[in-house]
């Protein structure tokens, strides 16, 4: 099976990796888990986690529009939060809705959230990765 890799323009350079696959066949994506840089690499939102679920989901859209997708495309994903608490979620959650009255998103694909002890960096409070399907 070929697959492309390709860092959308957009998102910063990873280096070690590229942001997006795109498997031939049934056109099966993932995008890599994405934290609050923005295209510059430059941390959005420090200490807010509402301001960094906004700018994954802005990530993840920048990644999936690189490669023709959008959020409709999305079949999962999958969120990891910093030091997780059910406490937090009414952050999570506002983030998530500023993202998409942002982005004009509709959909609302299946999440797993799981609750991680840290991420690359310290600033970093949520990564969110995607898979998505493309005809």
């Amino acid at each position: 099976m070929a697959v492309t890799l390709v860092n959308p323009v957009g998102l910063p350079d990873a280096g070690v990796y590229k942001h997006v696959s795109v498997a031939t066949g049934s056109k099966l994506v993932h995008v890599a888990g994405q934290v609050a840089w923005d295209a510059g690499g430059k941390l959005v939102g420090e200490g807010d986690l509402a301001a960094q679920v906004e700018q994954c989901y802005v990530n993840v859209h920048t990644a999936l529009s690189g490669i023709g997708a959008t959020f409709d495309d999305v079949v999962k994903l999958v969120v990891h939060a910093v030091d997780w608490q059910p406490a937090k979620m009414p952050q999570l959650v506002e983030g998530i809705e500023r993202a998409k009255a942002r982005l004009g998103i509709t959909a609302a694909p299946p999440a797993s959230l799981f609750g991680i002890v840290a991420l690359d960096v310290p600033e970093h409070l949520v990564e969110i990765e995607a898979t998505a399907v493309l005809d």
